[in-house]
């Protein structure tokens, strides 16, 4: 049983397509919802919460339908099996963590040792037993967080929704808490809909994860089949750490590809078959830029897609350096750990050569209409 399935979801803001026919299912789990500010994984989010109405459409919640056009099918939010954390968590700042927790089981009028006995399980599965009587203002933003979470698991909820809800937190306790978030969800038993545009954020966080843009779903897929086979030139961008060129293979024999690329001065390259059926043609050519070798010195005469170039300059990041790379009218960013034994370069110009594995390129065959 699919514990969420939309069919078909179109959503109009005048000329404006913020969905556009949007379809998928998916059974449990933690999914996300990528992609950049203005894709629709908001509008999606809030669409299947019942806090926006569709144009066209069907959404399903535990195999019962919760809005249909169509049918003329439209469940109220409250009436809706689902929990929800917003980007600002919404707390009552006049209210105790308990009473913001309580809130949804006094509206619908729960006995009061139910309420009781419900609000501080769900406190004391976040971490926060014993501050039950403490105000918003009292806690940190990861603490603020988590009573969101309890407020939202409080009513035994089939799904949770949950909208950018670490972006208020600085950077350190927003790594620390995606992963508390993922144990905390599973340690619930609940499956959740999280939106987020941090690709490391949805790759840790999900067992899927759908890549939206202007409104359409261009991949839905787990984490490493995204990172690693990305099926649309915009994923192939969006995920970032890569390069991504135009390209024409002229060649496939026995599981790979030969492509010619016009913009490393029409260096030629071998990669490995793309899994979808291709013969050859225009494709985008996807190199991943922390798999690749660099060197001052040339590399051994059996090395394959050796290219040369020059570097122009590097940049530090901490425990990463990027070493931007000029060859033909293309720039490649090399990303290397400090002790990445595939960096050997002294200096920050000069000419360097640069080899990539076969499995360092992924190609997106050019779709039939799309431009060249």
């Amino acid at each position: 049983m699919a514990i969420i399935k939309v069919e078909g979801v179109t959503k109009l803001y005048k000329e404006l397509k913020a969905l556009d026919n949007v379809s998928f299912e998916f059974d449990k789990g933690i999914l996300s919802f990528l992609g950049p500010s203005g894709c629709g994984k908001t509008t999606l989010l809030r669409s299947i919460a019942g806090l926006e109405i569709p144009d066209a459409g069907s959404i399903s919640i535990a195999d019962k339908v919760q809005t249909s056009i169509e049918q003329g099918i439209l469940i109220p939010p409250y009436s809706r099996e689902i929990g929800f954390v917003f980007q600002s968590y919404a707390l009552w700042p006049h209210m105790t963590v308990f009473k913001n927790v309580a809130f949804s089981l006094n509206l619908r009028k729960f006995p009061k040792d139910e309420v009781r006995r419900r609000v501080l399980a769900s406190l004391d599965l976040v971490g926060l037993g014993g501050r039950e009587e403490r105000y918003p203002s009292q806690l940190s933003g990861g603490q603020q967080q988590r009573v969101a979470l309890a407020r939202s698991i409080v009513l035994e909820p089939r799904l949770i929704l949950l909208d950018e809800p670490l972006s208020n937190l600085d950077a350190k306790l927003r790594e620390e808490m995606r992963v508390e978030l993922k144990r905390l969800i599973r340690k619930v038993g609940i499956s959740a809909l999280y939106v987020t545009h941090d690709q490391e954020e949805a790759f840790v966080i999900s067992d899927k994860v759908i890549v939206m843009n202007a409104g359409k779903i261009l991949q839905y897929d787990s984490p490493d089949e995204i990172y690693s086979h990305p099926s649309d030139p915009f994923v192939a961008s969006f995920i970032g750490h890569s390069t991504l060129v135009e390209g024409n293979v002229i060649k496939v024999q026995g599981g790979e590809c030969v492509v010619q690329v016009p913009e490393f001065d029409n260096a030629t390259l071998i990669c490995l078959t793309p899994k979808s059926s291709f013969t050859g043609g225009p494709c985008s050519v996807v190199i991943k830029n922390g798999d690749l070798r660099l060197s001052h010195e040339k590399f051994s005469a059996d090395a394959i897609n050796v290219l040369e170039g020059t570097m122009t300059s590097r940049e530090y990041r901490g425990g990463l350096t990027d070493h931007r790379v000029q060859i033909g009218s293309k720039e490649v960013v090399v990303t290397s750990h400090r002790l990445c034994p595939m960096i050997s370069v002294n200096g920050e110009g000069g000419k360097v050569f640069l080899c990539i594995d076969k499995s360092a390129i992924s190609l997106i065959p050019q779709r039939a209409g799309a431009p060249a």
